[in-house]
Formats: structure tokens, C-alpha cells, sequence
């Protein structure tokens, strides 16, 4: 069982930056890799960001590619999302979530554990 919790998300105005994390619990944090996924009113959610359990492998949404980064600290079980140049479009509840394979994968439905979630709004 692996247990997930966002911080860091708020307010901003576009053109800004955040960084959120994703603490995680249990001792095998190193076995998963992890996902950063995001979901706007009235819309599906979808692939943000994803990292390989060592690290060594990241995978981004066209939409985001250049202005996020994917990190973890895996002795602190802890994974960022730092987002830089945000965007009004970027506003949504931003999960992150753990798959129990060593690979990034872009389809929610393979993440075994998902957090509760954190809110990013960019103002115009």
C-alpha cells in the first residue's frame, strides 16, 4: 500500500511558477514509477508528467514539454513537478500517482495509487 500526498499548489498570475510535491509513504517508493496528471472542470483528466522509478527516464504532454520538469528524491520518497511559464490553460486539480513498474507510462487506468489532489490556478 503506497499512499500519496500533494502540496504546493495556489494562485498565480500567468507567466509564474510552482512547484508541487508528492510525498509518499511505505518503503518501496524506489520500485514505482511515478505520474503527475491533471484534471480541469468539465474535462477528462489527463498525462502531465511521468518519471521512472530510477529517475533516469521522464515523459511530458506536448502541452507542457519545455515549461515542466519531472523530479524525485527517492531517499526522501518524495516526487516534484516544477512548473515554470504557467499558463491559464495550465488551471486544474494536479494528482500525482504511482505505477508499480519501473517504466513512465502516459495511461492512468496502469497507476495503481493516486493522492487526493492539489489545486493550480493561473490567473490571466
Amino acid at each position: 500500500q503506497v499512499q500519496l500526498v500533494e502540496s504546493g499548489g495556489g494562485l498565480v498570475q500567468a507567466g509564474g511558477s510552482l512547484r508541487l510535491s508528492c510525498a509518499a509513504s511505505g518503503r518501496t517508493f524506489s520500485s514505482y514509477a511515478m505520474g503527475w496528471f491533471r484534471q480541469a472542470p468539465g474535462k477528462e483528466r489527463e498525462f502531465v508528467a511521468a518519471i521512472s522509478n530510477s529517475g533516469g527516464s521522464r515523459d511530458y504532454a506536448d502541452s507542457v514539454k519545455g515549461r515542466f520538469t519531472i523530479s524525485r528524491d527517492n531517499a526522501k520518497n518524495t516526487v516534484f513537478l516544477q512548473m515554470n511559464s504557467l499558463k491559464p490553460e495550465d488551471t486544474a486539480v494536479y494528482y500525482c500517482a504511482a505505477d508499480n513498474t519501473a517504466w513512465t507510462s502516459r495511461r492512468s487506468y496502469e497507476y495503481d495509487y493516486w493522492g487526493q489532489g492539489t489545486q493550480v490556478t493561473v490567473s490571466s
